[in-house]
């Protein structure tokens, strides 16, 4: 078989990704190469809260333009996402071949002192790097002080464990990747704080058109969570892209039925807007139920 050269970026958790997706391929009988892109690695330092994307994280592209380039430039095969990094439209020229099996998508509470968020006292410091989760929280609890949290995932468990913060939200998904969870108190319920569309899932980004490379990919692709998250995506593709208010989504597949929870919010969480629909699948598309 060919040798698979995969892009990803330089941050601890993509380098993980890329690292795993390696190993199943070398698994499947492969050669594999990666090749890292690290150059928007440390960007969100220099941006505020409030500049923050709306549906967690920076906006959305920002992480995957320069393996972009790679791949369009055909010096990587494959590029190994967060798929809640990825826009739910490709730019021309890309498309998902797989979508991986998922891990927990829920965020976390995590803390040295507190076992859940309704123990933190009044005017508690939090530290979170999403305005969606910032939203969710000031729903619950308006109390909190809440402040932005940058670095990658050691240097924002050292701030929490230096009492720079009482408490930190992170995704759950990351922690365990990275075997970090010594920290976690809680894993929040989607009722509290429904997760980025996507969270939990890694999307595997090649060529459009590249069939070699795609049926080489394709038994990474996980039915479960390729109908969830693009039932996700699906839910951010009507309310808009663009949309400038923290938006959540998560969908779970239960025999033939597909559920999905979603919740749109003013950044300030004055107002929080909740909905669920039951579908019945495959007579419903995920998509169409999105």
């Amino acid at each position: 078989m060919p040798t698979l050269r995969i892009g990803s970026r330089g941050s601890q958790l993509a380098l993980w990704q890329a690292s795993h997706i390696s190993a199943l391929l070398r698994a499947w009988g492969h050669d594999v190469g990666n090749r890292n892109h690290s150059h928007h690695r440390r960007q969100d330092h220099r941006c505020s809260l409030g500049q923050v994307g709306a549906k967690g994280g920076l906006g959305k592209g920002v992480f995957t333009k320069e393996i972009e380039e790679a791949l369009a430039a055909g010096r990587v095969d494959l590029a190994v996402h967060s798929l809640k990094d990825l826009p739910t439209e490709l730019p021309p020229g890309f498309e998902i071949a797989a979508i991986t099996k998922r891990e927990e998508p829920r965020d976390a509470f995590c803390s040295c002192h507190y076992s859940k968020i309704e123990d933190l006292p009044e005017g508690a410091r939090v530290g979170t790097s999403s305005l969606r989760r910032q939203a969710q929280l000031k729903a619950i609890r308006r109390d909190l002080d809440i402040h932005p949290l940058r670095g990658n995932v050691d240097t924002r468990l050292r701030k929490l464990e230096e009492g720079e913060y009482d408490a930190i939200i992170l995704a759950s998904a990351g922690l365990r990747r990275l075997r970090k969870t010594e920290l976690i108190k809680q894993i929040l319920s989607v009722e509290i704080m429904c997760p980025a569309a996507g969270q939990g899932a890694l999307g595997i980004e090649i060529r459009a058109g590249d069939g070699v490379t795609g049926q080489h990919v394709a038994f990474l692709n996980d039915p479960n969570a390729s109908a969830a998250t693009t039932c996700e995506r699906a839910l951010l593709t009507q309310l808009g892209e663009v949309a400038k208010f923290p938006i959540g989504a998560f969908a779970v597949r239960r025999g033939g039925m597909m559920h999905l929870e979603a919740v749109v919010a003013d950044p300030d969480g004055s107002r929080v807007l909740r909905d669920s629909r039951d579908g019945k699948i495959p007579k419903d598309s995920a998509k169409t139920l999105g």
